[in-house]
């Protein structure tokens, strides 16, 4: 596909980085209403925990496969269906009598955003091809990822507090809607619609895999450890991804078709990937905790906490491809990771039972904002850089897919080793939660600088485009 104007490029950039903020937003603002969820439900910590887990297992399943439809179908309509799934499905959780079918419906939520992400991801790389305007564009994504978790927050503590938690479900179906209605006007329908045909016995193994296996890592988060039916299910889940690599093999049209993964420099930023959620993703949450169980903030105030750090997302964000271009992928990278673990490390040891905000958090929470463009977006560039406009959506999903499996073994991880260093000290209870905390970030940090080794590797791609691929800058 032919790139179209800078102008529409822009219109098309900012529709699809507000999806990323709208997907981003609604993870933060349900977590935030989750308590007045309780109360009016009437369900217990476990049925509340399953709001979240429900959407999060949904979604970290199906990236992949919504990426290869995507491609198959056009990435403008499986981007459309998706956010009108995900607005029905808000429908039903804004109408939800009770605490299952609220599940039901963050599941179907799941499902949609899922599909929206998917074709929404594909649908920069087309726009944008690989150099300086890509790089450019992944930065304004990551920017809108930083300030939706914000948004997310402060959003979900005003609506909950003034007009009741089902107020948050309605948000989505308005906004979807003004999306999708943009999306119509903005987005060229002939993109997509690779040749080939479906490989459905790979979707059905990757899909069932990778959702068994999200269950089975979140199942041990909430139950602080691995029980007989979270290993039941990982296994089922590692078996079935075990079939999944052994249908591709043999497939006509493979849903990942071996080659690709043959890649070393896709395997490489896949993993790197997963090790940057596997770090940040936690992060966040570890910080709300603190804020909110340890120093005594609200929950308005927890996530007003990170309103410095997304600042600085927000700030940094859109100069990442400035930094590429001048010092490398490779290093921009690397020098992403150590600011991260630097930064996880000092949070880590600032931590104490009787800080501030301003005396604990502030600091490395501006050396975290920094870090975490840097290692999205080469993260992302260096996962897509060698995708052919009829892979986009396979590469999109893959990436996507990484992300959020890290993001959930992570805070699987992390929570647990919270969890046990806080049990073990529980006659003090605020000295027992930062030691757990401490743990946790420090374990984070372990993560970020395994991804800083790996990234060191030659193994990535030296430069991204040639001059001659290059298209006009949009900005």
């Amino acid at each position: 596909m032919t790139p179209p104007p800078p102008g529409p490029r822009r219109g098309a950039l900012a529709l699809l980085a507000s999806t990323q903020l709208l997907l981003i937003m609604d993870t933060a603002i349900v977590n935030v209403a989750l308590p007045s969820v309780g109360e009016d439900l009437g369900s217990g910590s476990t049925g509340l925990s399953w709001v979240a887990n429900a959407y999060l297992i949904a979604f970290g399943g199906l990236l992949l496969l919504g990426g290869r439809v995507a491609d198959l179908l056009g990435h403008r309509r499986v981007f459309l269906g998706g956010l009108g799934l995900l607005a029905a499905a808000s429908a039903a959780g804004g109408l939800a009598p009770g605490a299952a079918a609220l599940v039901a419906a963050r599941a179907v939520q799941g499902v949609g955003a899922a599909f929206a992400a998917a074709a929404a991801f594909a649908l920069l790389l087309l726009l944008f091809p690989d150099g300086p305007a890509r790089h450019k564009a992944l930065g304004v994504f990551a920017a809108m990822g930083g300030l939706g978790g914000v948004l997310g927050t402060v959003l979900g503590g005003v609506l909950t507090d003034v007009l009741g938690w089902r107020a948050t479900f309605w948000l989505n179906v308005l906004l979807a809607a003004v999306l999708a209605l943009l999306a119509v006007a903005v987005l060229d329908p002939r993109t997509g619609r690779a040749s080939g045909g479906f490989d459905l016995a790979g979707a059905l193994t990757a899909t069932a895999g990778l959702g068994l296996l999200a269950h089975a890592l979140v199942g041990g988060s909430e139950a602080g450890g691995p029980t007989a039916r979270t290993l039941g299910s990982g296994g089922a889940g590692l078996a079935l991804l075990l079939v999944f690599a052994a249908v591709e093999t043999r497939a006509a049209a493979p849903l990942v078709p071996p080659r690709v993964l043959a890649r070393p420099a896709l395997r490489l930023a896949n993993v790197l990937a997963a090790l940057a959620q596997t770090t940040l993703f936690p992060m966040f949450f570890l910080v709300s905790l603190y804020l909110q169980n340890v120093l005594g903030h609200t929950p308005l105030g927890g996530g007003l906490g990170l309103l410095p750090l997304s600042l600085v997302v927000v700030a940094v964000a859109p100069r990442t491809g400035r930094i590429i271009s001048r010092v490398g992928l490779h290093r921009t990278m690397t020098l992403g990771f150590v600011l991260l673990c630097a930064g996880t490390l000092w949070l880590a040891l600032a931590l104490t039972p009787h800080g501030s905000f301003t005396s604990t958090v502030l600091a490395p929470s501006l050396l975290l904002g920094a870090a975490l463009p840097l290692v999205m977006v080469t993260t992302n560039v260096a996962a897509t850089a060698g995708a052919a406009p009829a892979e986009t959506g396979l590469a999109s999903g893959l990436v996507n897919t990484s992300q959020q499996f890290g993001a959930v073994l992570g805070l699987a991880v992390l929570v647990a080793v919270a969890t046990g260093r806080t049990e073990a000290g529980d006659t003090a209870r605020a000295a027992a939660e930062t030691a757990g905390y401490r743990a946790a970030l420090l374990t984070g940090a372990a993560f970020a600088a395994l991804a800083a080794l790996l990234s060191v590797r030659p193994h990535l791609p030296a430069r991204t485009a040639t001059p001659k691929d290059r298209v006009p800058d949009p900005y």
